[in-house]
């Protein structure tokens, strides 16, 4: 549909990354697809592809952690969205900690949260994750400056493709 390609090319949302943790293992990626969907109470959704590695951790975790990135961390944006868990520990290049239930949390990141899951919904190639904030802060070096954008991001190869 032409029209949803016109309106789709104008937004320019922020990027962030998304991690999970279930049964022993990790996972991490860039996410486009992220919003607050309620206010009271106050709830989030993120949307992860269903060909991600994160998607296959985050369909056993209880948690998710979401962290916000300034345009200075291009870096750690294109180590989450560039390559794919399933051949890269992205965990052995960042300072991390696991918060509530084992979710990770990147020490870097301008800010972050953790949510628990209270809701999955399909929404055809990407499922939404649901959260309900349960911890919340800023990063060891938090940013003060605008947040990772999409433009910023645009040149990121992703980790797996659509198919």
């Amino acid at each position: 549909m032409a029209g949803m390609d016109v309106f789709l090319g104008r937004l320019n949302p922020d990027m962030c990354v998304v991690t999970a943790a279930a049964d022993g293992e990790r996972a991490g990626c860039l996410v486009g697809f992220a919003s607050q969907c309620s206010i009271q109470p106050p709830r989030f959704v993120v949307w992860l592809s269903k060909v991600n590695h994160t998607y296959r951790v985050a369909r056993s975790a209880r948690f998710l952690a979401v962290h916000l990135l300034t345009p200075e961390q291009h870096d750690l944006a294109e180590l989450f969205g560039s390559r794919t868990g399933d051949r890269t520990d992205k965990f052995a290049h960042v300072r991390w900690r696991e918060d509530q239930d084992g979710a990770v949390v990147l020490a870097d990141a301008a800010a972050w949260f953790v949510g628990g899951i209270v809701l999955r919904a399909d929404g055809g190639d990407h499922v939404g994750f649901v959260l309900d904030p349960v911890a919340s802060g800023e990063g060891e070096r938090p940013g003060k400056g605008p947040l990772l954008r999409l433009d910023d991001a645009v040149s990121i190869p992703p980790g797996h493709p659509l198919d």
